[in-house]
């Protein structure tokens, strides 16, 4: 059997937590405004999930839609405020005008989360050279995960670049970017072992709340594999 996979499913308040937590996710990504593609949430909100549900949040910081940085001085306040709220896991990743990383603004940011883990979002997706923004970002603290579909336009397209990266890098591969229950069997089959959904996680779509019963299906289908 291998070992269980993890399930991180996107929050964006209080009762989206709660219901993925009974649903079984292992861990939240907290954001706002997913017609931005999730932005950072507020310390308010932040503090109400945390108070609320028992699992690790990740939490996004990205204050507006798109991958440039933006204003790294109000980007290191709100990291910070949120470290300083008990937030110890987030969500970053910047691109420059060339499609490269934008490696001084992930270290500027990554400076202020005094070594906590975090996951570098869908950016890779849309980076000129995925290995060579890995490569940049090899060594810097707290950087664990690579949330990708493979593709900028998700894992449809994506899966035989996510099925050769699989097992290749020290930080995991965490799949999420239009998965489906479908592409499972082949995603674990190769070793991966961290999924990640968003409206997926909703049987009425973004319009509706996480339901309870959608993640418990995930977690069923990833605990079979």
């Amino acid at each position: 059997m291998s070992k269980r996979a993890v399930l991180e499913v996107i929050a964006l308040d209080t009762a989206d937590a709660v219901a993925a937590e009974a649903g079984g996710a292992d861990r939240l990504e907290l954001v706002t405004d997913m017609a931005a593609d999730g932005l950072t949430p507020s310390v308010e909100t932040f503090t109400a999930i945390r108070a609320a549900v028992g699992i690790d949040l990740r939490v996004m910081l990205r204050l507006a839609d798109g991958f440039a940085a933006g204003d790294l001085r109000r980007l290191e306040e709100v990291a910070g405020a949120l470290r300083a709220a008990g937030a110890d896991q987030f969500v970053l990743g910047f691109l420059d005008a060339h499609g490269g990383v934008d490696l001084a603004a992930v270290e500027r940011v990554v400076s202020v989360l005094d070594g906590c883990a975090w996951t570098f979002h869908r950016a890779i997706d849309h980076c000129a050279d995925r290995d060579a923004l890995r490569k940049a970002l090899d060594g810097l603290p707290g950087l664990d995960a690579f949330l990708t579909a493979g593709a900028a336009s998700g894992v449809d397209e994506g899966m035989p670049t996510l099925l050769a990266e699989a097992g290749r890098y020290e930080q995991r591969i965490l799949v999420g970017g239009g998965l489906r229950l479908d592409h499972v069997p082949a995603l674990r089959g190769a070793g991966v072992d961290a999924f990640h959904i968003g409206g997926a996680a909703r049987s009425a779509g973004w319009d509706g709340p996480v339901s309870v019963e959608a993640v418990a299906e995930w977690r069923r289908v990833l605990d079979a594999g």
